[in-house]
């Protein structure tokens, strides 16, 4: 049950962090999926020793651990737009 909602969860992140670095128009629902769950772990790797917060692949479901995994993802798109264009958005 934890890696269904962890695939929802991080689809839903996913699309969110799409929307805010303006890539939604390139991406499907599945690579937002791969975006959100990615990125999640990206901030569970990085963000989360820092902060002390688990992110949504820890299956601890709270705001706090939702956010980590939104700037994860957020994160991961600004490091793909980077590589990509050359430049950040």
């Amino acid at each position: 049950m934890g890696w269904i909602l962890t695939i929802i969860i991080g689809g839903i992140l996913g699309w969110l962090a799409s929307k805010v670095m303006r890539t939604d128009a390139q991406q499907g629902i599945l690579l937002n999926i791969v975006v959100g769950v990615v990125g999640a772990a990206l901030a569970g790797f990085f963000l989360s020793p820092l902060l002390g917060i688990p992110t949504i692949n820890a299956a601890n479901f709270s705001i706090g651990g939702l956010l980590i995994s939104f700037l994860g993802a957020i994160i991961l798109l600004a490091i793909v737009n980077l590589i990509r264009r050359g430049r950040a958005r």
